[in-house]
């Protein structure tokens, strides 16, 4: 008998800038609303989360910034690529969130756009920004790692 490897996973998008521009303290994970241009565009992977970022409206938590291209086939219905996106959260994540954010100084990031069982969501990261010098460590640390595989791979 096979057994699955992905669990109904399927990655539509990441946002790598993510990790090497915050340090992450927790994930979680969201649903996103969606229109339906908008989840057959997703659907195709025309989606940027990149430079996006979520923040608290109302009482809840809206992903902004986040692109997702117009869908060609769709009329006059279309949607706007650049539009703010309600997340799906409970109250009690909604409230913990938005206690971190207002005392804290962390901010809300997405790093990965998925399909899990047909439904879209979107990976969240409760995250604070990274220093400069903390970048060039990083970097420093990252050039180390791949001169030492390419000292062991000419040894041997």
């Amino acid at each position: 008998m096979r057994k699955k490897t992905n669990n109904g996973l399927k990655i539509i998008c990441l946002n790598r800038k993510a990790s090497f521009n915050y340090f992450f303290e927790n994930l979680i994970e969201a649903g996103i609303v969606l229109k339906g241009s908008e989840i057959k565009s997703v659907r195709e992977g025309k989606v940027n989360i990149a430079d996006s970022y979520a923040v608290e409206k109302n009482n809840e938590i809206v992903l902004i910034n986040s692109h997702i291209a117009s869908y060609k086939q769709a009329s006059y219905i279309n949607h706007k690529p650049l539009d703010e996106r309600k997340l799906l959260l409970n109250k009690k994540e909604i409230n913990k969130l938005i206690g971190k954010i207002q005392r804290e100084g962390f901010t809300i990031i997405p790093t990965k756009m998925y399909f899990k069982k047909g439904k879209a969501k979107i990976e969240l990261a409760v995250a604070k920004g990274k220093k400069q010098y903390d970048k060039r460590s990083a970097i420093k640390k990252r050039d180390w790692n791949r001169d030492k595989a390419r000292y062991i791979r000419k040894s041997s």
